[in-house]
């Protein structure tokens, strides 16, 4: 398991390979990139837990690349460090004031960047405000999306569950169990950007429980999309043999054993219109519920 995901933006070829050695040797995932807008889609698709971000690109510089960050609903909790030859105080300042974490100029320690990214993760931890296997929002960052949408009209709320992971865990390890919620983390932001809003929101409340916030619009046709793609590409985590069985076995604790289905998901949906919402936790309740209910198959 990796310490976390890491998404470098940096157009010196040199530097990026640089990081990207010494963050991988650190036990870190790192995803390089070096244009803004490549930037903007990984961190959509890919959810990374923190951004090292140069302000200098050769297409939208790192100030605008910040900028969308922090003004989308799924990115604008990643912790962002920027990295440039600026070390003039305004610029500090501006970086500052779009919403950067901590700033840090070149020539640079590595040392001292690892620890800027020690710390700036902490802090996002503590906070509780993503998930430390998938990187998206949760805790906090999802009860403040919950209390917004209860003053507004026209939302959707996808509830989202992932059956039989526990027998998958028993069989082949919570490593692998992980590597199936990080594969739900990217499939939901995957069919959000294909049939959502940049408006949209995706969070992690822990588990193998999902959230999404969408549009009565939107949300039935992500629903069937989540549905259908899960199903037919959770497969790829079992071996030859289960997915040829189309089960697991596995051993109770009296010694028995029972056949137990590849995962599916299933996703409970609820609209602003489904009662007289006064609490946040009436809305997950009923979103819960209708969870429930879709797995019963009713």
């Amino acid at each position: 398991m990796t310490k976390g995901r890491l998404l470098i933006v940096e157009d010196d070829f040199d530097i990026s390979n640089m990081l990207r050695i010494y963050f991988d040797s650190q036990g870190y995932e790192t995803i390089v990139v070096d244009r803004g807008e490549e930037a903007l889609d990984a961190c959509r698709r890919q959810q990374p837990n923190l951004v090292v971000l140069d302000i200098m690109l050769p297409d939208i510089d790192g100030y605008e690349v910040c900028r969308h960050l922090r003004s989308n609903l799924r990115t604008s909790h990643i912790p962002i460090i920027f990295l440039t030859q600026k070390d003039e105080r305004s610029d500090q300042i501006a970086g500052f004031e779009m919403g950067a974490d901590d700033y840090i100029t070149k020539p640079f320690d590595l040392q001292l960047l690892l620890l800027r990214v020690e710390g700036a993760l902490r802090r996002a931890g503590w906070l509780s405000l993503t998930s430390p296997v998938t990187g998206l929002p949760s805790g906090k960052l999802i009860e403040e999306q919950l209390r917004a949408i209860i003053r507004r009209e026209q939302w959707s709320v996808l509830y989202i569950g992932i059956n039989h992971i526990d027998a998958f865990n028993d069989v082949y390890g919570f490593v692998a169990g992980d590597d199936v919620l990080r594969f739900t983390a990217m499939l939901l932001a995957e069919v959000v950007d294909e049939l959502g809003s940049g408006g949209d929101f995706i969070g992690h409340i822990g588990g193998d429980d999902f959230i999404v916030i969408s549009t009565p619009d939107a949300a039935p046709q992500i629903k069937a999309r989540l549905t259908q793609r899960f199903n037919e590409e959770v497969e790829t985590f079992y071996s030859f043999r289960d997915r040829e069985r189309g089960h697991v076995q596995v051993m109770d604790a009296d010694g028995t054993h029972r056949k137990v289905p590849l995962m599916t998901l299933t996703v409970g949906l609820t609209h602003h219109d489904a009662a007289p919402f006064a609490d946040i936790r009436e809305i997950t309740e009923v979103a819960a519920e209708a969870r429930r209910r879709a797995a019963q198959g009713a």
